[in-house]
């Protein structure tokens, strides 16, 4: 959704695209500007290139604090309409002005990342000019930063379409432009327009045959995604799921995982830190759980809805990989002949809730490095119970 550009250097093409996606991020879009510029000068001199701010109109005047960022490398801005935020939206106008500028190469960040460096741009870069044709980061994480990702995306995307992609929803990527055409093809439902362009991507990348591959950039720091998770959790477990049941033909015959190339740091630095705070997600998933119980019950298998009703009348929440793998196979049999999505999504939150609150209580007094290992281990399960799923759809 497009509304207006302000391309001050009269850009009209470039072989290498770095995109920012942005809303109200006036405070922060300056640095990861510059930190691009500075690798793009450094490592693609060669090459024409260009910086794209993709905004959504934002109130604080993220426009005037990127355009007035100082960087070597040219700057596009480019907003939807008032009032239409969205970050698929703006990947979206990303894709088409790369593809407008017959760019062979684009890489997409945060516009409030904080640890972005000049070689970050190298990191994504250069697979692509080796033939991949779209790049997932690695970081290195807290053991409690990217519940979404570690305990639903992941676990999909290894368990069912069979490739290990550890940060399928990362934020941060690099595409081909081959893969970008692609892209701009494929229905894009509501939510994908959202939060959940990022698993519409990666999903689509494996089961559209595209060479993917990592990259490792470290550390990310940037701001908390805690304040977002509501309406996040909502918007990408949407557009996996519909992706997921749209592929089921491609992706049910996946017989092994496949493990994806490395480029970027194989080293990384210490993850940064989060205060959480386990008696307010506790909270969150009893009182969801108290409200969605006459929903689950309806959507769950009658193994699954009873253990929890027991569990969540009794003292402690503890949702163990097994029944979590029974609850989110179930929501996906039910999300397919549902006529109520949102009462599913409203009611499966609080079991994601209920599981994130299980995890911690298991991993409080691990170190990141260990909760890793229990991360890729519930990937695992789902793989092998993926013919649970299977049966369930056929």
């Amino acid at each position: 959704m497009f509304e207006r550009e302000v391309n001050t250097s009269n850009v009209t093409q470039a072989d290498i695209v770095v995109g920012l996606a942005s809303y109200k991020e006036a405070d922060n879009i300056a640095f990861p500007a510059k930190q691009a510029s500075e690798g793009l000068k450094k490592y693609y001199g060669d090459k024409t290139s260009v910086i794209v701010n993709c905004d959504n109109c934002s109130p604080d005047d993220t426009e005037g604090a990127f355009l007035s960022a100082e960087t070597e490398v040219p700057k596009i801005y480019i907003t939807t309409p008032p009032d239409t935020p969205g970050k698929g939206y703006n990947f979206e106008n990303m894709f088409r002005k790369m593809v407008e500028l017959d760019a062979a190469v684009l890489v997409c960040v945060d516009a409030d990342l904080l640890s972005i460096t000049p070689e970050w741009i190298k990191y994504f870069v250069d697979p692509i000019q080796e033939g991949f044709d779209f790049v997932n980061p690695i970081y290195s994480r807290h053991k409690y930063d990217g519940t979404i990702t570690n305990n639903i995306c992941f676990p999909i995307v290894y368990g069912l379409f069979g490739k290990n992609i550890r940060q399928p929803i990362g934020g941060d990527f690099a595409l081909s432009r081959r893969f970008a055409e692609h892209l701009v093809l494929q229905p894009w439902h509501r939510t994908t327009e959202e939060y959940g362009v990022d698993i519409f991507m990666t999903m689509n990348a494996i089961m559209g045959g595209f060479k993917t591959c990592n990259t490792g950039l470290g550390a990310k720091v940037h701001k908390p995604s805690a304040p977002k998770l509501g309406p996040m959790f909502i918007q990408v477990v949407s557009t996996a799921f519909l992706t997921v049941i749209r592929n089921f033909d491609k992706w049910k015959s996946a017989t092994e995982i496949e493990e994806s190339k490395l480029y970027g740091l194989s080293e990384m630095d210490s993850p940064q830190d989060l205060d959480v705070d386990r008696s307010v997600i506790d909270k969150q998933s009893r009182e969801g759980f108290q409200t969605n119980q006459g929903e689950l019950e309806k959507l769950l298998s009658e193994d699954a809805y009873k253990a929890l009703v027991t569990m969540y009348s009794g003292d402690t929440i503890d949702i163990d990989t097994d029944l979590w793998i029974t609850i989110v196979y179930d929501m996906i049999t039910s999300f397919k002949t549902t006529s109520d999505r949102a009462a599913l999504l409203e009611s499966f939150k609080s079991l994601y809730f209920g599981r994130t609150f299980s995890f911690m209580n298991q991993t409080w007094d691990m170190s990141s490095d260990e909760a890793e290992g229990l991360i890729l281990e519930q990937a695992e399960a789902f793989y092998k119970r993926r013919d649970y799923l299977i049966q369930k759809l056929s």
